[in-house]
């Protein structure tokens, strides 16, 4: 992860308008552990696009990570008002085991109250 941290970060040193190398910087970021960085690497692509899902999407995790409920549970409706939820699967393989154990449970926890 801190290699491809320091290869995203040249790449979005050569185009800040790359949202994919942006998602790339903020993947690895959180994967050595600099969550507050990740998130602030999202934010900035959010701002540039913010209808996108992919980044939405780990947006939600980091918020259910720093245990604000209200504000990741908002992000996943956004994702799924979208209509683009092909993101998740995917991301779910770039989350660490516990922070997958949330999402999943989170969202199943949402799902059973809805049909309550």
């Amino acid at each position: 992860a801190p290699g491809v941290y320091q290869l995203a970060s040249l790449l979005v040193e050569l185009d800040t308008s790359d949202e994919a190398s942006q998602i790339l910087c903020a993947d690895a970021l959180y994967q050595i552990g600099r969550v507050e960085e990740a998130h602030k690497v999202l934010l900035l692509a959010l701002s540039k696009n913010p209808q996108r899902s992919p980044i939405l999407a780990r947006l939600a995790l980091l918020q259910l990570k720093k245990g604000f409920m209200y504000d990741g549970n908002q992000l996943l409706k956004k994702v799924i008002r979208i209509g683009d939820t092909s993101c998740l699967l995917p991301i779910m393989d770039i989350f660490k085991d516990e922070d997958r154990k949330l999402m999943q449970t989170h969202c199943h926890f949402r799902a059973l109250t809805i049909l309550k």
